[in-house]
């Protein structure tokens, strides 16, 4: 569930990273902290396509990252992985007011593809050092998110099938699996409970490929394999796709 806008008065500008952001941080932060959201679930249902500092994909067999989807909607879908947290372990990050207008712009340009912003509540771990804090409960933070009704979006999918389709896919910032257990690792070492059975899952099937193919993940596929992606038919819901922080603010102010 997306929260209103940011607090009123505040020049705090806090940045959720649930996927890559985690370890690969923003420019010009001057905190970062352990934490998570709720009402929504993290799913490898988003097409990793070009521009993207993540992408990790050929436009003509695109790799897959990490999305989140509202809890409610993701409760209608009939999901492989049935189950998942009640919290979506992340980070959030306290940018300098004096840089927040160009990491904005860094942000646009990095996760522009199919994803779109959106306020959530963050909460801090019980373990964060109460003085990082602004103020006592959850803090106000963006989150950029590819909802359904975008075009990057796939929806519910085979694990193996789309574990193999993550084994062999790879693109200008890499292999595909190596975001993947990039994730895995940073989730583990965020809290001992920070673990999402979603992406292990998934990890573990792409080890198993990997072993199979006679690799260990340190290396390429020399030649990628063209997954069947017909049966993944976009998921379209009624979420408003919102292109930029000022839409996103004026319309929270009319909503």
């Amino acid at each position: 569930m997306s929260a209103n806008g940011p607090p009123a008065g505040s020049n705090e500008f806090w940045l959720f990273g649930y996927g890559s952001l985690i370890w690969k941080p923003p420019p010009h932060f001057d905190r970062r902290i352990e934490g998570w959201v709720t009402d929504y679930v993290r799913r490898f249902w988003q097409v990793c396509v070009s521009h993207s500092e993540d992408h990790r994909g050929t436009p003509e067999a695109p790799g897959r990252v990490v999305t989140l989807i509202e809890r409610s909607f993701w409760e209608q879908l009939t999901d492989h992985h049935g189950s998942a947290p009640h919290k979506v372990w992340g980070v959030a990050y306290l940018i300098r007011p004096d840089k927040v207008d160009e990491v904005k712009e860094y942000l646009d340009i990095r996760e522009i593809n199919g994803y779109t912003i959106h306020y959530t509540l963050f909460h801090p771990a019980a373990s964060v050092d109460p003085a990082l804090l602004p103020r006592s409960g959850p803090i106000k933070a963006l989150a950029y998110i590819g909802t359904p009704d975008n075009e990057q979006f796939v929806g519910p999918q085979d694990p193996q099938r789309l574990a193999e389709h993550i084994y062999h896919s790879r693109g200008p910032s890499g292999l595909n699996r190596e975001y993947l257990w990039e994730l895995e690792k940073a989730l583990e070492e965020l809290s001992p409970e920070s673990g999402d059975e979603h992406v292990t899952d998934l990890s573990n099937r792409v080890r198993a490929v990997a072993a199979q193919d006679g690799e260990n993940g340190s290396k390429s596929s020399q030649t990628p394999v063209n997954v069947d992606t017909s049966a993944e038919q976009p998921i379209h819901h009624d979420f408003r796709q919102i292109k930029s922080i000022d839409e996103q603010e004026e319309t929270e102010k009319t909503s």
